[in-house]
């Protein structure tokens, strides 16, 4: 058995942070979870809180912040376009002033520490399907680049405090996720479509519907996560975590349909700027490094999210 860890989660009452933080507690760990709640929910946690194991403590992490831990997980930043796009110069700030803050506090307590990283670092790309050499073709200035330049800033730093301080990092790219505690008015594009249909509304696609996304079902991303911060400490990544399985939208929207049982019409609205065309990791390092593949189905993963949303809009 494990001897249990000290772990900090920053973003932990948020949708990927509260499972991690409901897995690490499970497996034993004593967990501090840090939000500030913009988009993360005390609900997302609520089971946790008479856990011996679990503490929470609000906070910004723009700010330093002084704790004691062995282990940080980074996942603090707005992560749908309607969230980071609703204050740009503070998700900046989110992910670069926050990577120098947890880094400086890794550096302090030689702890090991996970950046949440993103696909949205290859931007619009070039190469199909994306792996982790490819250095990607992103847009600087516009309203997508708050979080995907942000991103990259912060993997910049990441590596930096790697190679000046011999810090143990790990820095997953983290890939189109889903599942249950999807915020439901967070305007990705799985939570859009099951609301809709639950409600009975249209169906709103963005352009006609053939640009393709992967979906990874969030317990199979928690899982390569927490796998990630288990290797050796040569392996830093960057790596990526997502399902390979690729849909169009139009697709998913079909599936949804069909998997509510509701009759939503599908309709096309004006295509967002910098919305990237195709999008598919190659996770082949992830098989190697972390002997991980997701296991969850789209159409089981879509089961139980659609369950979640219809408990939560009945509620």
């Amino acid at each position: 058995m494990s001897v249990p860890k000290k772990i900090l989660i920053t973003g932990g009452a948020g949708f990927i942070g509260s499972h991690l933080c409901e897995r690490l507690v499970k497996d034993g760990n004593h967990v501090l979870c840090v939000d500030n709640y913009f988009t993360g929910v005390k609900d997302n946690i609520t089971a946790l809180i008479d856990n011996p194991r679990f503490e929470i403590m609000r906070h910004d992490v723009t700010f330093p912040l002084y704790v004691e831990v062995e282990e940080i997980y980074n996942l603090a930043c707005p992560a749908s376009p309607v969230h980071y796009q609703h204050d740009p110069v503070q998700t900046t700030k989110t992910s670069v002033h926050g990577a120098i803050n947890l880094l400086g506090l890794a550096k302090r307590l030689q702890a090991k520490i996970l950046q949440a990283s993103t696909s949205e670092v290859y931007g619009d790309p070039e190469i199909h399907p994306q792996h982790e050499a490819y250095w990607g073709n992103t847009n600087p200035i516009g309203r997508r680049a708050c979080y995907d330049e942000g991103k990259r800033c912060a993997e910049t730093l990441f590596f930096d405090y790697w190679r000046q301080h011999g810090l143990r990092i790990k820095v997953p790219r983290i890939f189109n996720t889903y599942g249950p505690r999807m915020h439901p008015d967070d305007g990705r594009v799985v939570s859009n479509f099951i609301v809709q249909a639950l409600r009975g509304d249209d169906i709103t696609i963005y352009g006609d519907g053939s640009q393709t996304r992967s979906f990874c079902y969030v317990d199979d991303l928690v899982e390569a996560l927490v796998r990630t911060m288990n290797t050796e400490d040569d392996f830093t990544g960057p790596v990526n975590i997502g399902n390979p399985e690729e849909f169009t939208i139009f697709a998913l929207a079909e599936k949804v349909v069909a998997a509510t049982g509701n009759s939503s019409k599908i309709v096309n609205v004006k295509l967002p700027d910098d919305d990237p065309k195709r999008r598919r990791p190659d996770i082949e390092l992830a098989k190697e490094k972390l002997s991980w593949e997701p296991s969850t189905s789209l159409d089981d993963g879509l089961k139980h999210t659609i369950a979640y949303f219809d408990k939560i809009l009945s509620s």
